[in-house]
């Protein structure tokens, strides 16, 4: 009798040493592939950088708070969410507190796959689910432009985040559930409509907020765009598929984006203000293609 319960003890005890060790290496952080890392390392353009600053809206989260120059990137504005607070990091060109001492490979590790510098989980309120489908020549523009701004001196706080948000090995597996399948391309594309989806599922993030999310905090992908509730709970991010935008047309879109002011003369507040500031900074043609993209998307089926 000993030996047999000698015998289900040791064999439970196998049993959840592998499903452990499994668990560890399912939930691991995966860097950029090696081919990638080569690619973003080639020098970038902080010209072509400067229109993916702000098609992407950096300083919408790392402006220093207090800050009304955009390119004062210290960080620690607090993100309120239904997870806990978030305090978006430093990544001026400060070589001791913000990403002035970072390769290019450590920056398109965080922007394109969620893993730190150290090695570690990056929790998803940054976007780099969309951001991973930022192609590698704007990636390292972005990077080469980065470092083109001032340095600003400090760091932000720690997140605030409770049990069990706080187990940052777990994110391993929300990135199985929701981080995108995605190949990373070489360049953007320049067709007007690849374009505008490009812009809009990748540099532009708009699903982040424009979508619905599961109690994990994933994209409901069936229902993208179709709208869904601030991060922060006050107020709700509409539905812009070509249903929600209605009769507007690509103009009317390109206006209310670029000036803030829609069809009927109301104006795009809360997050929507940031956003219109940065993209009265791009070129019309990305604003086009923009717009002409979201008026092609139709929510699936129920």
């Amino acid at each position: 009798m000993t030996t047999s319960r000698t015998a289900l003890a040791v064999g439970i005890a196998i049993l959840v040493a592998g499903v452990a060790a499994a668990a560890w290496v399912l939930s691991a952080p995966r860097p950029i592939d090696p081919e990638t890392a080569r690619a973003v390392s080639a020098p970038g353009d902080p010209g072509a950088g400067k229109i993916v600053f702000f098609l992407a809206g950096c300083d919408s989260c790392h402006m220093s708070p207090g800050q009304t120059d955009p390119l004062r990137l210290g960080g620690g504005r607090e993100l309120k969410t239904p997870f806990g607070s978030f305090f978006p990091p430093n990544i001026s060109p400060d070589r001791a507190d913000g990403i002035g001492a970072w390769s290019a490979v450590d920056f398109a590790n965080a922007l394109m796959a969620g893993v730190s510098r150290d090695g570690g989980h990056l929790y998803p309120a940054f976007p780099y689910p969309s951001y991973a489908r930022m192609s590698v020549d704007d990636v390292r523009n972005l990077f080469a432009f980065l470092k083109t701004a001032p340095p600003v001196s400090g760091r932000a706080p720690a997140d605030r985040l409770g049990f069990p948000f706080s187990i940052r090995r777990a994110l391993g597996f929300w990135k199985l559930l929701y981080m995108p399948a995605v190949r990373p391309v070489a360049a953007a594309p320049a067709d007007p409509q690849d374009r505008g989806r490009y812009l809009v599922e990748g540099p532009g993030h708009c699903g982040e907020c424009h979508t619905p999310r599961t109690f994990l905090g994933g994209p409901v992908e069936s229902r993208r765009l179709t709208g869904a509730p601030l991060p922060d709970g006050k107020g709700k991010a509409p539905d812009i598929t070509a249903a929600g935008l209605g009769d507007w047309s690509d103009s009317d879109i390109a206006y209310a984006l670029s000036t803030g002011f829609t069809p009927s003369g109301d104006s795009l507040g809360g997050p929507m203000a940031a956003v219109v500031r940065n993209l009265g900074q791009v070129p019309q043609g990305d604003l086009n293609a923009i717009t002409h993209f979201l008026k092609t998307v139709r929510p699936a089926a129920p």
